[in-house]
């Protein structure tokens, strides 16, 4: 009947198989984000809307301090201006659907991009929603795009879920805009 070696064998088994998808979780984790981020800092707010987009091209992301209310200096950046070694490693998410090489993919290619009228890359079946939105691919719009694609033009057929730190998408827009010239 049952001997300790069936045992063993069933018991290892079983802890193979949770250790395997406990380690598949972790990995599919690492690749994808689902929902909004956490706030782990304490505070009843960390940062107050992250970011905002101002006349000019500026962003100014305030940040509260989590005890006492206590604020800290206000940091202003201009769009564009982002580090574009960072941004073209960030850019590697992109890469799946976008090329720089003026191929289109999944995606439309995405060299030429800023100043650009949106939905104006010939050969490529935009979605009826970027269509009707018109417009140009200004370092501000590329910012509220890259924030999140599915509030700044509902009903698009884009399924990233966007850049939620303001360093990365001024990193990606500084990349593209050195692919825009």
């Amino acid at each position: 009947m049952f001997n300790t070696m069936t045992l063993t064998k069933a018991a290892g088994a079983l802890l193979g198989s949770l250790l395997f998808f406990l380690l598949m979780a972790w990995a599919s984790s690492a690749l994808y984000t689902v929902g909004e981020a956490e706030d782990h800092s304490g505070g009843e707010h960390a940062q107050a809307d992250m970011m905002s987009a101002a006349p000019g091209g500026l962003l100014d992301a305030q940040e509260e301090g989590g005890n006492a209310g206590a604020e800290e200096q206000v940091a202003t950046v201009e769009l564009g201006t982002g580090d574009a070694a960072k941004g073209a490693k960030i850019f590697g998410k992109c890469k799946a659907c976008h090329s720089l090489e003026g191929k289109n993919g999944v995606g439309p290619h995405l060299d030429g991009v800023v100043n650009r009228a949106v939905a104006s890359v010939d050969g490529f079946g935009y979605s009826d929603a970027i269509k009707a939105h018109g417009g140009e691919w200004t370092l501000e719009a590329l910012n509220e795009w890259l924030a999140n694609p599915k509030d700044y033009i509902p009903g698009n057929k884009m399924s990233f879920a966007g850049l939620k730190k303001a360093e990365d998408r001024n990193d990606v827009i500084a990349y593209l805009q050195e692919h825009s010239n």
